[in-house]
């Protein structure tokens, strides 16, 4: 009994040195392989995307100078309409109430003018006859200042009263103009793309214009604002082509040019972007005002020149000291080598090789990883401890 537990022990001992060396060996099997990619020629587009809203390139609002309750409606969304077409109309009522009471207002004003004027007249008479008298010494001087006074007045309340008339004048246009504004009529030939107002409602014009119809005179121009970072914003010009799509049309794709890029900045959640605005043809109607549009801007497109994966430039092999310079790594003689490259455009995949001891079809390390012999696994193992 004794020996064979020895036995068993020296067994489990030999069998631990046996799998010991049997993993040292497997790992020692391994190498570090890198992944590589070849230089390729080829085409490079360097675009800048952002997001938008198919808008018409002019709205025209509709509201009411008066207010009042609304007492018919002859437009409703989709509405066409034409200039001058009547589209809203306002109660009248009060409108021509008012009217009345200028009328009426103006006629009182013009009865008492004419009063002022006889009571003119007949003063300038009796002054005449004071002067007269005044002048033979026939009458004293204090009977002659009261005419002239007596004038003065009447002159006075005739000027008042001609004021009057002249302010009643005023309040009847007035009256008129206001009974006038509760036709409410279109004053462009358009499409209706929204209505804010229902027959019964009451519209408040006090302090702000209300809003009933919001009119598009063209939907056949139409126009996409864009929000565009403002670190790509110096990369977009005025007549610069853009494409985009629309979750309506997802295998459409619409073409438009940039006809504006607004100064004025939009600042959210510290994040800074600029207005671009793109016009749009849409004879085909296919684009509806407040689409989401996803915009894709052509920056530079440029055809046969040797591109190097980006992957390859973000590359660092482990252990290898910082540089400024940007490179890529190469195997050479068996032997990671680092190569400085001068980059230009690039599409987020692959940039433009400008500058480099580089050629096409010539492989640049992407990755890094451990693999045994014989197999292709690029993804690292960790070691087996014991």
């Amino acid at each position: 009994m004794k020996v064979s537990k020895k036995v068993l022990i020296i067994s489990g001992i030999l069998l631990i040195v046996v799998i010991g060396l049997l993993i040292f060996i497997l790992s020692s099997s391994k190498k570090t392989q890198f992944k590589k990619v070849k230089i390729q020629k080829g085409e490079i587009t360097q675009m800048v995307t952002a997001t938008g809203n198919v808008n018409p390139v002019t709205t025209i609002i509709i509201g009411t100078r008066v207010s009042g309750t609304i007492v018919a409606l002859y437009a409703d969304y989709n509405s066409q309409v034409k200039k001058g077409q009547l589209i809203a109309e306002i109660d009248p009522t009060p409108f021509e109430n008012e009217l009345k009471q200028s009328e009426a207002d103006l006629l009182n004003s013009k009865a008492t003018l004419f009063k002022a004027e006889v009571t003119l007249k007949d003063a300038e008479r009796t002054l005449k006859r004071k002067q007269e008298l005044f002048r033979r010494e026939l009458i004293a001087r204090s009977e002659l200042d009261d005419a002239e006074t007596a004038y003065s007045t009447a002159r006075a309340q005739y000027e008042i009263a001609l004021a009057q008339v002249k302010k009643a004048e005023a309040g009847l246009r007035q009256a008129r103009t206001n009974l006038g504004y509760t036709k409410i009529v279109s004053p462009v030939t358009g499409v209706v793309i929204a209505k804010n107002v229902e027959v019964g409602q009451t519209v408040a014009a006090s302090f702000q214009t209300p809003t009933l119809f919001t009119i598009a005179p063209d939907l056949t121009k139409m126009q996409v604002d864009t929000n565009v970072d403002e670190a790509d914003i110096s990369k977009i010009k005025v007549g610069m082509e853009a494409s985009f799509t629309v979750d309506a049309y997802p295998d459409r794709k619409f073409k438009g040019t940039v006809s504006q890029i607004r100064l004025s900045p939009t600042v959210t959640q510290n994040v800074v972007t600029y207005n671009v605005v793109i016009s749009v043809d849409n004879s085909h109607l296919l684009l509806k005002p407040g689409m989401t549009a996803n915009v894709t801007f052509v920056v530079e497109s440029k055809k046969g020149v040797v591109k190097i994966p980006n992957a390859a430039l973000r590359f660092k092999m482990p252990d290898s000291p910082p540089s400024k310079q940007q490179g890529v790594w190469v195997i050479r003689d068996g032997k990671p080598v680092r190569v400085n490259v001068r980059t230009g455009i690039s599409d987020g995949e692959w940039a433009e090789l400008i500058e480099g001891d580089i050629k096409e079809g010539e492989e640049v390390i992407t990755d890094i990883g451990a693999q045994k012999k014989g197999t292709t696994q690029t993804t690292p193992r960790a070691p087996v401890r014991f």
